[in-house]
């Protein structure tokens, strides 16, 4: 019964020992850790920043455009069926045709501009 009270010292001891390896591990792990950050963020910053930004708002521009193009389609067609529908009274008839009218419209319009967009930059 007393095998647990001579055992307690060495047990700190070990204790003690295996916590001051792993702080040193951790310690090495922090430091490799930091260093692989600052790699990265030296390669992630590249020398054309400026460059980089432009092409970013460029691609940004044109992706409001087409999706300004879909929307106005979508709207303009349900307008006019909705108008046609106060005008005729078909009630729902006119605004879903021309809704799906304007819908394939401003499709159109935003492959016709992705194609124009490709052929000036260069693709196929």
């Amino acid at each position: 019964m007393t095998q647990g009270t001579g055992h307690g010292e060495n047990g700190d001891r070990d204790r003690s020992s295996e916590e001051a390896a792993l702080s040193e591990r951790l310690g090495n792990l922090d430091q490799r850790l930091s260093e692989f950050r600052d790699r990265r963020i030296k390669t992630e910053q590249p020398a054309g920043d400026g460059e980089d930004r432009a092409a970013r708002a460029s691609a940004m521009a044109l992706g409001f455009r087409l999706s300004s193009e879909l929307i106005a389609g979508v709207v303009v067609g349900a307008g006019i069926g909705w108008g046609f529908d106060r005008l005729l009274s078909t009630s729902p008839f006119g605004f879903i045709v021309f809704l799906l009218l304007g819908f394939v419209a401003g499709v159109v319009n935003v492959v016709r501009t992705a194609g124009a967009g490709q052929s000036r930059r260069g693709g196929s």
